[in-house]
């Protein structure tokens, strides 16, 4: 209860670094599939591209989101962008380009290739055959790479309140430092909806934009 006591008392605080929360991972996200998806919508047509674009997102996953912080933070300094929401954005943009660009580059290829002749024999461009057929087929796969990119950012931008980004790791932040354990507690639980919520939605999101024709198929 006194968790929640804390909420209710700091609730406008709440609210704002709960906006900011969602402010920087909203915009990290939309730039992030604005590269990914045209990028794995190119690599399907370059096998060898293929390779070594999914092969460098693997490799920004793999590093720490401290130690990406540490690495941008003096890079950053020289534009006087070391600290703040600008680190913050960029590194979330990085780490989403693998589950976008390799569910993308997944959902064209594995558009099943009667559909893709039917297309060609009705006379469409390559633009025209990807745009009204292949990206229709691919919508679901490619909703489910930006679900779990923003899933996995809300976690990630907890950590950037220590690069002062702001958004709902500041509770857990100044929590740890004043050995104060209903902020610590109030700020997880409240990452933690979050990402409940906006995994939901997006998974309505989903199923709303899923053509008819494949939601029959799947039943």
């Amino acid at each position: 209860m006194s968790t929640l006591s804390f909420i209710y008392e700091n609730m406008d605080r709440v609210l704002y670094l709960t906006w900011e929360h969602i402010w920087i991972v909203g915009l990290s996200l939309l730039i992030a599939m604005i590269i990914g998806v045209p990028l794995g919508v190119l690599i399907t047509k370059y096998e060898n591209l293929a390779q070594r674009v999914l092969n460098t997102a693997n490799v920004l996953m793999t590093i720490p989101s401290i130690a990406l912080f540490g690495i941008m933070l003096p890079i950053l300094a020289f534009m006087g962008f070391g600290l703040g929401k600008f680190p913050a954005v960029i590194a979330l943009v990085l780490y989403s380009q693998l589950p976008i660009i390799r569910n993308t580059y997944t959902a064209i290829l594995n558009v099943p290739p009667e559909v893709a002749d039917a297309g060609k024999g009705m006379g469409m461009s390559q633009w025209h055959l990807l745009k009204e057929v292949e990206i229709p087929i691919a919508v679901p796969i490619i909703l489910a790479g930006l679900r779990t990119a923003a899933v996995m950012n809300i976690g990630i931008a907890a950590i950037a309140a220590y690069i002062g980004a702001g958004g709902l790791g500041v509770l857990i932040s100044q929590g740890i430092s004043r050995t104060y354990e209903e902020m610590i507690i109030a700020g997880a639980v409240l990452v933690s909806i979050l990402a409940i919520i906006v995994d939901g939605a997006m998974a309505l999101l989903e199923r709303w934009v899923t053509p008819r024709g494949i939601k029959v198929q799947r039943k």
